[in-house]
C-alpha cells in the first residue's frame, strides 16, 4: 500500500466533519524527547541478529520492503474555554510520541518476538495489557487528583503491509 493513499485510508463515515491532519512517524529519524533515547533501541545503528533488519539509513521509507503502515486516527475533545487548543495540542504531542516510541521498540525488539506466531503474540499481548492496567490503576491510586476527563480522546488503529 502506497503511503501516498494515506488520508484516504479512514472511511469519510468516521469524524466525516473533523479537520485531519495527516502526520507521518519516522521511526529512524524523527525526535523523541532525550529522557526516552537508548541507544539500544536507535534504529541508526540496531542492527538484528536473526532477520539481519536494521541501520536505517536515512530515506528508508523509500527504499526498504516491506514496509509497515499503521494508521492512528486521533480525535481530541478538550472544551474548556481558554485551555482547549493547548491541551488538545499537547494530547496529540503525546500521542505521537508515545506512537514513535513503540513503533521504535517493536522494531528494535524483533528479536525477542520474530519467532512467534500469531496466537503466541496475541497472549503476549494480552499478557502486556493486563500488567499496564495494573500499572496504571495502581499509579492512579496513588496520585489521584480531581483532573479533567480524558474519555474524549479516540485512536483508531488500522494497519497494512
Amino acid at each position: 500500500m502506497s503511503l501516498h493513499g494515506a488520508a484516504k485510508i479512514f472511511s469519510d463515515s468516521e469524524n466525516k466533519d473533523q479537520e485531519r491532519e495527516v502526520c507521518f512517524v519516522d521511526i529512524a529519524y524523527d525526535e523523541i524527547p532525550e529522557r526516552y533515547y537508548k541507544e539500544s533501541e536507535d534504529l541508526r545503528y540496531f542492527k538484528s541478529e536473526k532477520t539481519s533488519r536494521g541501520m536505517l539509513q536515512e530515506g528508508w521509507r523509500d527504499t526498504q520492503e516491506p514496509i509497515m503502515c499503521s494508521y492512528k486516527l486521533v480525535t481530541v475533545k478538550f472544551e474548556v474555554w481558554g485551555l482547549q487548543t493547548r491541551v488538545e495540542q499537547f494530547v496529540h504531542k503525546v500521542v505521537r510520541d508515545v506512537l514513535l516510541l513503540g513503533h521504535r521498540q517493536a522494531f528494535a525488539w524483533v528479536d525477542e518476538w520474530i519467532d512467534m506466531n500469531l496466537d503466541d503474540v496475541r497472549e503476549y499481548e494480552k499478557s502486556m495489557h493486563e500488567q499496564t492496567n495494573i500499572k496504571v490503576c495502581h499509579e492512579q491510586q496513588e496520585h489521584s487528583t480531581n483532573s479533567p476527563s480524558l474519555d474524549d480522546i479516540e485512536i483508531h488503529d488500522k494497519a497494512s503491509t
